[in-house]
């Protein structure tokens, strides 16, 4: 149970890591304070720029990714077992850190429990438990960005059909029913912390991401 509690609060404390607030305050600017006052990569790209949008990115999913693979390497090399000696499998210690660095990322200790949306750092434990799942949603993203140019479209899309890719993409026997519980766990998260952009869809209010177009000669 040791093993347990510290895989919690590990993985809760990686995800809780707010790399757009802190690189933001790196620059001299609060990220909450501008835009739609969101720490994840989506604002930070909107107020300084693609380069620090996508640093912020890999930021979110690498501690997604990190969190889980340390979980599953104490999993694998501390055997964890329960009281009648039944050996905890590999998956459900990768399966708990990315839980919980979803939830610390969601709700970080750090900034009053008001944290990002959970999309990198959700693509970043999938990458982690799940790589070719993963693949699946990066490339939904990026046809669903390009086609309607709205990053709340592409991330929620992007996370259902990931969650779907669950159920027929390659998987370890026994495995296939947890994981695909988590990616629809994740995927409700997501939603529900997307549910003011549905609004704003709804309403058609929505930022919508236009094509620069190119200076005459």
């Amino acid at each position: 149970m040791t093993y347990i509690a510290a895989i919690i609060i590990i993985s809760y404390l990686i995800g809780s890591i707010p790399f757009g607030f802190l690189i933001g305050r790196m620059l001299g600017i609060d990220v909450r304070k501008h835009g739609s006052g969101n720490i994840g990569a989506t604002n930070v790209f909107r107020i300084m720029g693609a380069k620090w949008g996508v640093t912020v990115f890999l930021c979110d999913a690498g501690k997604g990714a990190a969190a889980v693979l340390l979980a599953k390497w104490v999993a694998r090399d501390f055997p964890i077992e329960l009281s009648d000696g039944f050996p905890v499998p590999v998956v459900a210690g990768g399966i708990l850190a990315a839980i919980l660095c979803i939830i610390g990322h969601s709700f970080p200790i750090w900034l009053g429990f008001k944290g990002g949306k959970g999309v990198a750092t959700s693509a970043g434990v999938m990458l982690g438990l799940l790589p070719y799942s993963s693949l699946v949603g990066f490339l939904t993203w990026c046809l669903v960005f390009y086609t309607t140019r709205y990053v709340s479209i592409a991330s929620l899309v992007a996370a259902c059909l990931l969650a779907l890719s669950v159920l027929v993409l390659p998987a370890n026997p026994g495995e296939r029913g947890p994981l695909f519980a988590l990616a629809s766990v994740a995927v409700l998260l997501i939603f529900w912390r997307h549910r003011s952009n549905l609004e704003r869809l709804r309403n058609g209010t929505e930022h919508r991401w236009e094509k620069k177009k190119k200076s005459a000669d």
